[in-house]
Formats: structure tokens, C-alpha cells, sequence
């Protein structure tokens, strides 16, 4: 059986006690803290380290996107326009949804306006003239707002909207001069003529003296509204320059141009047809008289 070792009793005279320096403990100290700052995280290891870098005042990290990069808005006091991505085709019903929120949770100091712009035109179609209000930019509508974290959450969760337009996952504003462009092109007063031809295609002449004649439009002037179209006088083609009201796109004659076209190419499969045939037929007479020199050798 191992002999247990007796503990030493400090009454005891002949006990002498080991001596404890304290520059050891010192030591023993420094140690122990290099051993806890190894197991804390990298940002606490070092006092002299420096700080994390803290955003300014106006910058405000609200979260991040589907991609993990960090969505940061820029605080203002005063309103600017954004513009905000949206379903195509239901920019009025975004932009009714937005003021009803607006109004339910008191945001009417943090935005002021929603526009979708859009711009009349004037289309033609069948020889019949008719005004239509067309959006100047189809899935984006304009907001204008002073950006905060509310504001930025109220509209970026209404639904329909997918998002901000601007740099990275930073909401840019629009510039000055171009909201003055926006705003201008949504108050011209005269109406913007869509039309539905391009050049190299078959055209009717619908008005003024050379009513019902057609044409091939050869240019297209759109700062003017005008058509150079030529027509076929007396087996002769002559450049005529029309307003974009005055002719409309000749559908019977692009319906016989896409028919041609497609007899046009049945030919075409069909002479292919024919020549695979006549070579098929080369090719087995060829073998057959090969056969019969094989037979008679």
C-alpha cells in the first residue's frame, strides 16, 4: 500500500515553506491574460487596436439584400426624388398603395409626392386616330421623399415594389436637371405621335393628294413628326415626305409580303427536296452498275 504523504502543518517548527517572489507572480499574471486574449475575439485581443469604422451620422445600415451586401440609406432632411423599381403594369396601383400607407402610419412629413410619368400620345391605327396616355418609363414610378429608415421601409414593403434605383444597394436621388427633364416631357402640350411602321416597311398614304397610294418608307424623322415614303409613279419610284398622321402601316400589303416570303422559302425546301432526290438516284445507279462490272469479272 503507497504511503500518503503528510501534509505539512504550519505550526509545525521544522516546516519551511517555499518562497513566493513577486516578480514570479507578476509573470504567472502576464501569462494567464495571454492565454484569455487568444480564446476573445479578434477585435478584443489588442487596446491599441483601432475602432471599427463607424458610418457617419447620415449613413444609416438598415439590413441587407438577397446578395449580402449591405443596404445603406443616406439620411435627409430635406425631400428629393427617387426613383422605385416596380411591377410592370401596376405602377398606379404601387403609387395608390403608397399614399394610403402613407396616410396610415403618418408619414406625410416623410413623403410628399408619387407621380408615374406618362406622356399622351397620339396613335393611329386602321385609319383611325386615337389619344393615348402612355408611360414615360413602364416599371418605375417617382417618389418624393425625405429618406429615412421609415420612409425607406414604408416604400420598399409596399407591395409591387421590387427595390431603389441607384448604386449598389445605395437609394441614389435623382439630380435636379433631371426631374426638370422628367417634368418637362410630361407637360408638353403637343402629343407625342407613336407609330407603329419603320423603315423598309409597306405604308398607305391616308391623307392629303396622294390619298391611297402606298409606299416603302425609306426615313423616319422623329424631331419632326415626318416620313419620307417612296412611291411608284409610272413604274418610277419618287421620294415623297409625309407627316406621320398622314400614312398608316399597310397590313394587307406586309400580310402578301409575309406570305411570299413564306412561298419563297416552301420553294426553296422543295428544290432541296428535289435535288436530295435526284443525287440519292445518281448515287444508286452509280452502285448498281458497279455491281453488275463485279458480276460479268
Amino acid at each position: 500500500m503507497p504511503l500518503r504523504r503528510a501534509r505539512p502543518r504550519y505550526d509545525d517548527p521544522e516546516y519551511e515553506p517555499t518562497p513566493v517572489y513577486l516578480d514570479e507572480l507578476e509573470e504567472e499574471r502576464k501569462k494567464a491574460s495571454k492565454k484569455s486574449a487568444r480564446k476573445r475575439p479578434a477585435a478584443r485581443r489588442k487596446k491599441d487596436e483601432p475602432a471599427d469604422e463607424v458610418e457617419a451620422p447620415d449613413h444609416v445600415v438598415i439590413g441587407t439584400n438577397a446578395e449580402g451586401e449591405r443596404i445603406v440609406i443616406h439620411e435627409d432632411d430635406e425631400p428629393q426624388w427617387y426613383v422605385v423599381h416596380c411591377y410592370s403594369g401596376y405602377e398606379n396601383k404601387v403609387r395608390q398603395i403608397i399614399e394610403q400607407r402613407r396616410e396610415t402610419l403618418g408619414l406625410q412629413d416623410k413623403i410628399f409626392d408619387i407621380i408615374v410619368p406618362t406622356q399622351e400620345e397620339i396613335e393611329v391605327r386602321e385609319g383611325k386616330r386615337r389619344t393615348v396616355e402612355r408611360r414615360v418609363f413602364p416599371g418605375y414610378i417617382l417618389v418624393e421623399m425625405k429618406m429615412s429608415k421609415e420612409s425607406w421601409s414604408m416604400v420598399r414593403n409596399t407591395p409591387g415594389v421590387t427595390g431603389f434605383v441607384g448604386t449598389g444597394s445605395h437609394p441614389t436621388p435623382l439630380r435636379p436637371d433631371e426631374v426638370a427633364q422628367i417634368v418637362r416631357r410630361m407637360e408638353s402640350d403637343a402629343p407625342r405621335v407613336r407609330i407603329d411602321f419603320r423603315v423598309g416597311d409597306h405604308v398607305r398614304i391616308i391623307d392629303g393628294p396622294f390619298y391611297d397610294f402606298s409606299g416603302t418608307v425609306d426615313h423616319i424623322d422623329l424631331d419632326r413628326n415626318k416620313v419620307r415614303v417612296m412611291v411608284s409613279f409610272f413604274g418610277r419610284e419618287t421620294p415623297v415626305e409625309l407627316d406621320f398622321l398622314q400614312v398608316e402601316k399597310d397590313y394587307q400589303a406586309e400580310r402578301r409580303k409575309e406570305e411570299e416570303k413564306e412561298r419563297e422559302k416552301e420553294r426553296e425546301r422543295q428544290e432541296k427536296e428535289r435535288q436530295a432526290e435526284r443525287a440519292g438516284k445518281s448515287q444508286r445507279a452509280e452502285r448498281s452498275t458497279k455491281d453488275r462490272s463485279a458480276n460479268r469479272s
